[in-house]
């Protein structure tokens, strides 16, 4: 009996609950709400993204999120986990089975459905600062622009971004800035002046970020979109 006991308790201690956000567009007057879900960490994969594969295939196949490499390449699994935006397939699922985690969509957006966003927005702002190498002239032999090893380096923790919007924001956020700031640094780039003047000029862009580095903290990356702004 004692025996049986002890297998039922740690059978207790690896059950995990998840509160998963849910909306849907068919049901829209349906107030948004957390659905929670149990799993048994012993049979789930270590990653957020492994329970809710495991969610959507084994109790609920209604749920909707966004996944594709399962690498950190993509951003395409951005989303609100216990409150800090970051990409399910690199957020460890927390073993402390006495807490849930709290699943919800990235922070401001509109949401389509479940955990998927509406983008938009933050893809206009990206394409807003032309993210692409801009010159004035031709080269001779027609080949490649060429770097330094040095003026390479000037890139590093830059171009790494994955746009997964973890730091979106409603003014011109910390991603499109930072890969501004890529194309600004870049030694073959010949309009850097007027990329510049067109961040400053604009109220809405540049200068309304409050450089309280959140964006910094919460880049699944560990890149410094801050410190690029700054």
């Amino acid at each position: 009996m004692e025996a049986f006991e002890m297998v039922e308790k740690e059978r207790e201690a690896t059950v995990k609950e998840f509160q998963v956000f849910r909306w849907s567009p068919d049901s829209p007057h349906h107030k948004p709400y957390l659905q929670s879900y149990f799993l048994d960490l012993t049979n789930c994969g270590p990653m957020v993204l492994d329970a809710l594969q495991k969610i959507k295939a084994e109790d609920d196949s209604s749920l909707s999120y966004r996944r594709s490499c399962r690498e950190g390449i993509c951003g395409s699994c951005a989303m609100n986990i216990d409150g800090t935006n970051t990409v399910a397939c690199l957020k460890p699922i927390d073993a402390d089975a006495s807490k849930p985690t709290t699943i919800t969509p990235l922070a401001c957006t509109f949401v389509v459905k479940n955990l998927v966003v509406d983008l938009t927005n933050f893809y206009q702002q990206y394409k807003s600062i032309e993210p692409w190498l801009e010159t004035r002239h031709q080269l001779e032999d027609g080949r490649e622009y060429r770097q330094t090893t040095a003026e390479r380096k000037r890139l590093d923790g830059l171009y790494e971004c994955i746009l997964c919007a973890c730091c979106s924001k409603e003014f011109l956020g910390p991603a499109p800035l930072l890969h501004a700031y890529r194309w600004i640094c870049d030694s073959r780039e010949e309009f850097a002046d007027e990329r510049l003047r067109a961040l400053t000029e604009d109220q809405k862009r540049l200068c309304r970020c409050r450089m309280i580095k959140n964006c910094t903290k919460t880049c699944p990356k560990s890149l410094d979109p801050a410190g690029a702004i700054h």
